[in-house]
C-alpha cells in the first residue's frame, strides 16, 4: 500500500509538473483556449529557453485590469520572474498589444519596433508614403498588427488572434535565435513568409500603378484645360 501510494503521489507531481511546463510560455490565456496554440507556443518556447537561456512568454488577455495601461501591467508582471524575460502581450478589449523585455540589454537581440509595426512590408510602406506625402523613413516588416487588422469573419476572430500573435511570437523568437547564432528547430521559417511577401509585392503594385495612372490622367487634363486658356 505504501508503494500504491508512493505510486499514486509520483502520478500527482508528474501530472503537476506536466500542466506547469505547458503553461510556461503561453503564460496566461484568457482568450484563445485552445490546445495545438499552448502545444506550439510552448514548444518554441521551451527550445528558446534551453538554448538560450532566454524565456518568451505570450500573454492573451480578454481585458487589461480596470486602470491599467498594457506596460504597466506588464511591469507588474514581470516581477514574477527571475530569469532573462521577454513578454509579448495582447488585450483584446483594449485592441493592444506590447513587446516588454528585462534586463533593457534583451532588446539587442531583437527589433521590437519592426515587429510592432503597422506596416507589413517596403512595398507597403511605399504606398502609404505616396498616399500620405510623406517620405521620412518608416519601419516595415511588422508581423502582428497588419494580420490583426485584416478583417474576419464571425467566427474567425480566435483564428486570426491566434495567427497574428504566432506569428509575432515566433519573429521575436527567430531573431533572437539568429542573434545568439543558434539554430531553432521548431522555428517557422522564412518560406511561408516569403511566399507572402512575393503576393503583397504584387497587391500593391498595382495599387501603386492605379496610382501613377491616375496621376498621369489629372496631370493630362490640367494640361489640356492650360492649353485651352
Amino acid at each position: 500500500m505504501k508503494f500504491l501510494s508512493r505510486g499514486l503521489y509520483a502520478l500527482i507531481l508528474t501530472i503537476f509538473f506536466q500542466t506547469s511546463l505547458s503553461a510556461e510560455y503561453l503564460y496566461k490565456d484568457t482568450v484563445i483556449f485552445n490546445k495545438a496554440f499552448d502545444a506550439e507556443v510552448n514548444k518554441l518556447g521551451s527550445e528558446l529557453y534551453e538554448k538560450t537561456g532566454i524565456s518568451l512568454r505570450l500573454i492573451m488577455l480578454k481585458e487589461l485590469p480596470y486602470g491599467s495601461s498594457i506596460v504597466q501591467y506588464e511591469q507588474e508582471l514581470m516581477k514574477e520572474f527571475s530569469s532573462p524575460t521577454v513578454l509579448l502581450t495582447f488585450s483584446e478589449m483594449d485592441s493592444k498589444v506590447d513587446i516588454l523585455a528585462y534586463p533593457n540589454s534583451l532588446y539587442e537581440y531583437f527589433d521590437k519596433e519592426q515587429v510592432l509595426s503597422p506596416i507589413s512590408s517596403p512595398v507597403q510602406a511605399f504606398v502609404v508614403a505616396i498616399l500620405n506625402l510623406d517620405f521620412s523613413e518608416m519601419t516595415s516588416g511588422g508581423t502582428i498588427l497588419p494580420l490583426l487588422a485584416g478583417k474576419a469573419k464571425k467566427g474567425e476572430l480566435l483564428g486570426k488572434y491566434s495567427g497574428s500573435m504566432f506569428n509575432g511570437y515566433a519573429d521575436i523568437a527567430e531573431q533572437i535565435a539568429e542573434s545568439k547564432e543558434i539554430v531553432l528547430e521548431n522555428a517557422v521559417g522564412s518560406a511561408n513568409q516569403t511566399s507572402i511577401f512575393f503576393v503583397k509585392v504584387l497587391f500593391y503594385g498595382f495599387i501603386v500603378y492605379a496610382i501613377f495612372l491616375y496621376t498621369k490622367r489629372r496631370l493630362y487634363a490640367r494640361r489640356k484645360r492650360l492649353e485651352q486658356k
